[in-house]
């Protein structure tokens, strides 16, 4: 008869905690930490970036991607960023963040430290529906964003249709009210005319 040594398999009772610790470890390694992934989406924007929030109650997604849209023809790489973001409660706003001189590129890296530069970002509401009255006219609204993308930049005929429009509501502002009541006076007997002729007669 011929004895076999019997030799003990390396299984999970004869491994130490430790080692069983490691090898858990190793099959199973730990999910990565979303702080970084959190850092990295916030640096990934672009700015200026523009936001428009639109109440999805009342329908008015074609008017913010209208907006959206012509914003950026007219913009086009200047604005790093234009979002639609769905709201509710009658909100329709247009926000612009921006940093110090309105570059669109992410944010640089220090050269002397290697790390990234602070950046401050400025939240600036453009329109407010309920606190300025009703929807912006698209030439008012391109207007109000160049004045923070681009200060100097001519618009063309955007510019000239708001300085027409500012002339005229200053020239009907000066309107001397002589020539109101000179109206008024020579315009009452033809008034009285036709009032007269509308009467039905008995």
């Amino acid at each position: 008869m011929i004895s076999i040594p019997h030799t003990p398999n390396p299984n999970a009772s004869s491994l130490s905690t430790r080692e069983q610790d490691q090898l858990t470890t190793a099959a199973n390694p730990p999910p990565a930490s979303s702080a970084p992934q959190s850092q990295q989406s916030q640096q990934e924007y672009h700015y200026p970036r523009l936001t428009i929030h639109y109440c999805t109650q009342c329908k008015w997604m074609l008017r913010a991607a209208y907006f959206a849209q012509e914003l950026l023809s007219t913009f086009s790489t200047q604005l790093g960023e234009v979002a639609l973001v769905p709201a509710t409660g009658g909100r329709f706003t247009v926000t612009v963040y921006h940093r110090s001189g309105g570059s669109a590129t992410p944010a640089a890296t220090d050269e002397e430290s290697g790390g990234p530069v602070t950046v401050t970002v400025t939240e600036t509401v453009l329109w407010d529906r309920k606190r300025d009255g009703g929807f912006p006219e698209v030439k008012v609204l391109k207007s109000l964003v160049r004045n923070v993308v681009d200060p100097g930049r001519d618009l063309g005929h955007t510019d000239r249709a708001l300085n027409k429009a500012a002339e005229k509501k200053e020239v009907e502002g000066n309107e001397p009210q002589e020539n109101v009541m000179q109206y008024n006076s020579e315009h009452t007997p033809c008034l009285r005319q036709i009032e007269r002729l509308s009467t039905p007669r008995l």
